[in-house]
């Protein structure tokens, strides 16, 4: 049996040359999205439009894809990466699409990169860079880290990844996160999201996205925190009113921010974070690492392989789909 499998996700091509491999010696024809996701329904019915499964970036996997007959042969959409906020996975699981992703291995990743970012923020390494390209010899003046107070919004795998880094730094975490138990938790100290905010130095987030906490740092939440704080974002941009960290940035009632996820991505040429002041912003990228892509990669493959060889992948996000009668492949 050969399957039509399509990547939409940039990393499973830059990083993702065993899998690819590993996919074409299963028997998969392996087609590469032009241009990668994120890809919105339009583009998703144009790409996969006869492909049994997808390695998919963060595109617009909602109902009226699902829906689309144009899709009616897709049966896996294996994620690269742990979001699930662009699935529906209802929808899926009714269509009866087996739906993939790959929890566990970006933790370290992003973590460090977290990091990265807070430093480079707050030590404007960026700036010193910028002066130095531009003929001059001079310095941009940044804040210590060492001894701080580090706030981390979000304390699953990847928040508490980053608050054992804080530990070398002699640096007190506070965290927030409904799941966190009240008093101290693998070095966290549980606390209110007002506290966190207000109490904080540094503040970095890792919730995921919901319904509910879209928005969560808003314009009422910035100004809870110290003009001399920093807000660092490598989750979800949607966790952020981009505008009102841009207003409060403007005025300066925060000292700086490091953002990696933005609202719309990709990031629009005329967005005014482009070119906020005190705000250095990434593409996304916390998550590519050379050995992470490639372990991430292949663990996407391998949900898609087995599936096609007919056994349940290891990561199932619509576990109720495997007893669906309308679930279009078969697995033991």
């Amino acid at each position: 049996m050969q399957w039509n499998v399509t990547l939409t996700a940039r990393a499973s091509f830059d990083a993702g040359r065993q899998a690819q491999e590993l996919l074409r010696d299963a028997g998969c024809r392996v087609t590469v999205a032009d241009p990668f996701g994120p890809l919105d329904v339009t583009a998703l019915r144009r790409v996969l439009r006869g492909e049994q499964a997808v390695l998919a970036s963060s595109d617009a996997y909602s109902a009226l894809m699902f829906a689309s007959p144009e899709l009616a042969d897709l049966k896996v959409v294996s994620r690269w990466g742990v979001g699930l906020d662009c699935v529906d996975l209802p929808a899926a699981t009714r269509a009866g699409v087996v739906i993939c992703n790959t929890p566990g291995l970006l933790d370290e990743a992003v973590a460090d990169y977290a990091w990265a970012l807070l430093f480079a923020v707050a030590r404007r390494v960026d700036q010193g860079q910028a002066l130095l390209r531009a003929g001059e010899w001079s310095v941009a003046w940044g804040n210590d880290i060492h001894g701080k107070t580090l706030g981390i919004i979000g304390c699953g795998r990847i928040g508490r990844a980053v608050a054992r880094r804080a530990a070398g730094f002699g640096m007190r975490v506070l965290g927030h996160d409904p799941a966190l138990a009240s008093g101290r938790v693998d070095g966290i100290e549980a606390a209110t999201l007002e506290r966190v905010l207000a109490e904080s130095d540094f503040v970095t987030l890792h919730a995921a996205l919901t319904p509910e906490n879209r928005g969560l740092v808003n314009a009422a939440r910035l100004r809870l925190m110290k003009p001399t704080a920093y807000l660092v974002n490598t989750a979800r941009g949607a966790l952020v009113d981009e505008a009102a960290l841009i207003g409060a940035l403007s005025r300066r009632e925060l000292a700086g921010a490091a953002i990696d996820a933005f609202a719309v991505e990709p990031l629009p040429a005329d967005s005014p974070l482009r070119s906020c002041p005190r705000m250095l912003i990434t593409p996304h990228q916390a998550f590519n690492s050379v050995e992470t892509g490639e372990k991430v990669s292949l663990l996407a493959a391998q949900a898609i392989v087995d599936c096609l060889q007919g056994r349940r992948p290891q990561y199932v996000a619509n576990p109720d789909v495997l007893a669906s009668p309308a679930l279009r492949t078969t697995l033991s």
